[in-house]
This record gives structure tokens, C-alpha cells and sequence, in this order.
């Protein structure tokens, strides 16, 4: 979705899109016939665009529906290679500009080619709003005593619920969409699309793996014992993409996020030619180099410096702004 990142330390249900947006087709779906879903987006009334993303082709709309408040995503849907010949056999042209040899052209496919991925949150609360509306971001570096005495405190003192993943975890939501489970309860995960892969196309493969144990938060928790299933999910999330997508491991970028967008560990498996959001060095940290790290030191995620980066209006922004640890930029 183009997040730079997604996290909401407000409220993790609400910091986690693939729960809380609602596509169109998920709406039909869950409304019987889906009749009156049909004509919701034209009682949207638009209030202001978020954050509109020409590179990402996408777009985030803040309005209303009925009186709530509501946010509206659009995106642009991949071309898909299975879709070349009719695309361009059955689309019209219009010639906007000619010289010589190059040519411009304004292509309107057919209406079944030209799918826009729609995803509704409402009601929206202004921690939405905030979430998906472009903001100053700044670079921070938490040092262990920053972890122990601003970070840990204020994720305890916060009500983050994860019970949509617990949901995953026990199949009580989200079944159909599992690609691969391991149910050891110390090694194992629940491998699954994340919400801003279509699964159509390989080139923007997303998929997450969410271990089955529920006392480790993040990063800053894995040691010498989580080994076997850090290594157990590397191993099974490739072998599973691979029998699945027939996408190898070299053609995978897999990572953990730091600050992680909700506070269960899990783990991102992209295609290496997927620019994902949260996948640059100030967010992502490769899984084989945290094996490594933790085999080498036990407690080393425990005693490093983590970088990463808070949006401005973040209430962990305010944390280490009111310990001085975030000075003016």
C-alpha cells in the first residue's frame, strides 16, 4: 500500500490494514448478494486526499458515509501477462502525441481489464486518519536503555490487541488463505498473503509468517533459544513458496520489521523485485543475518542500537521527544 511506515502505536487493530480495510469483494461477500453494497462508494463524500502516490498508483481519500466517517483506498490493479493478447487486441487508442518514430497513446482497456483494488475502512477513527495521511517522519535510535525505560513501557502501558492474529492462528478467521502451517507450538507458523498482495502476479509476491508462540513481541526479544524456529520458518516459508509460486529463494527478500507494524513476531517473504513498503535498511532486518547475529551473540538484539523511523504525529515520536532523544530536525 505504500505505507513508509505502518504502525499505529495507538491501537494495533487499527495499525494493521489486512484487518481493518474491507475490499469491495470481501463486502459482497460478507452481505449475502452484495446488492447493497453495490452503490456504497457513491454515498462517499470526499472530504480530503490523504496521500496520493503516482509512482505506487494509488490514492487515500478521507470522507464520509452516512454521517461516519469513512477512508477510502484505490489501486491500481497489475496488468496481468494472462491478460496481454485481449488487453491489447480489444482496447481502444487515442493518439495524444507523434514524431517521427515515437508515438503516445491513451489506452482504454475493456471494463474487465481495467480493475481498481477498492478497500473501505468505516467507521474510521482519526487514528486512521493520521495513519494513512502523509506526515514528517524522523530517524531514531533506540539504544538498550531507551528499550528498557521508553519503548517497553509504553508498549505495556498501551492496549495493542493481536486477536486477530490469534484468530489466524486457531483457524477461526482466514482459513482458505493459509499457503503452508507448521503447528509446533515452539517452531511453528502460520504462512499466509499479506493484505497488499492480490495474489494475481509474481512480481509483488507478499506473504507473512506468523510464528505460533505468543510472548515474542519483536526484534528485541529473540535469543539463543528462538533459533530452531527462526531457522524452521526460513527453511519451511522457502520450501512452501517454492511448491506453491515456484518462486526459489533467491528471488526472495525475507525480513522482520523493527518497529514491527503489531507487536506478535512474524515474519515478510517478497519478491526480490517487489519494492515493498517498510523493506528499507532503516525498517528491515534480513532473517539469515538475525540468525546469524543471535547465534553469534544470544542477547545481541537485546543490547544493540535499533534504528528505524516514527511518523511525527506517532505517540512513541512524543515518548522520546519528551525524553530529549528526539531533537529537533
Amino acid at each position: 500500500m505504500g505505507d513508509s511506515i505502518e504502525k499505529s502505536q495507538e491501537n494495533q487493530e487499527e495499525s494493521c490494514p489486512r484487518k481493518k480495510q474491507k475490499t469491495a469483494s470481501d463486502t459482497n461477500k460478507n452481505s449475502g448478494d452484495g446488492s447493497a453494497d453495490q452503490s456504497i462508494l457513491s454515498k462517499f463524500q470526499i472530504k480530503k486526499v490523504l496521500r496520493d502516490s503516482t509512482r505506487e498508483k494509488n490514492i487515500f481519500i478521507h470522507g464520509e458515509i452516512d454521517d461516519q466517517e469513512a477512508i477510502v483506498i484505490l489501486e491500481k490493479t497489475p496488468i496481468g501477462q494472462d491478460t496481454l493478447v485481449e488487453l491489447l487486441k480489444d482496447s481502444s487508442l487515442q493518439l495524444k502525441m507523434k514524431n517521427d518514430i515515437y508515438s503516445n497513446y491513451l489506452l482504454i482497456p475493456p471494463a474487465h481489464l481495467n480493475d481498481i483494488k477498492t478497500s473501505l475502512i468505516c467507521p474510521a477513527t482519526q487514528k486512521h486518519v493520521k495513519k494513512y495521511q502523509v506526515q514528517e517522519t524522523f530517524l531514531v535510535e533506540e539504544t538498550e536503555e531507551d528499550y528498557r525505560s521508553i519503548t517497553l513501557p509504553y508498549i505495556q502501558s498501551q492496549s495493542f490487541s493481536v486477536q486477530w492474529v490469534y484468530n489466524i492462528l486457531e483457524k477461526k478467521a482466514e482459513v482458505e488463505r493459509i499457503v503452508f502451517e507448521d503447528p509446533d507450538p515452539k517452531t511453528g507458523f502460520v504462512l499466509l498473503p499479506d493484505f497488499k498482495w492480490d495474489t494475481k502476479q509474481l512480481d509483488d509476491l507478499y506473504l507473512i509468517a506468523i510464528v505460533r508462540q505468543k510472548d515474542i513481541k519483536s526484534l528485541r526479544d529473540l535469543r539463543s533459544e528462538h533459533i530452531p524456529l527462526l531457522e524452521n520458518i526460513l527453511k519451511k516459508g522457502q520450501e512452501a513458496i517454492l511448491q506453491r509460486y515456484s518462486v526459489p529463494a533467491c528471488k526472495l527478500r525475507i525480513y522482520l520489521h523493527y518497529q514491527p507494524s503489531y507487536y506478535h513476531l512474524h515474519v515478510h517473504f517478497t519478491s526480490l523485485s517487489h519494492d515493498a513498503p517498510g523493506s528499507g535498511v532503516e525498517r528491515a532486518h534480513l532473517l539469515s543475518d538475525v540468525i546469524l547475529n543471535v547465534k553469534a551473540n544470544p542477547t545481541y538484539y537485546q543490547h544493540r542500537p535499533l534504528t528505524f523511523t516514527l511518523r511525527a504525529d506517532d505517540n512513541l515520536a512524543s515518548k522520546f521527544r519528551e525524553a530529549g532523544k528526539l531533537p529537533d530536525c
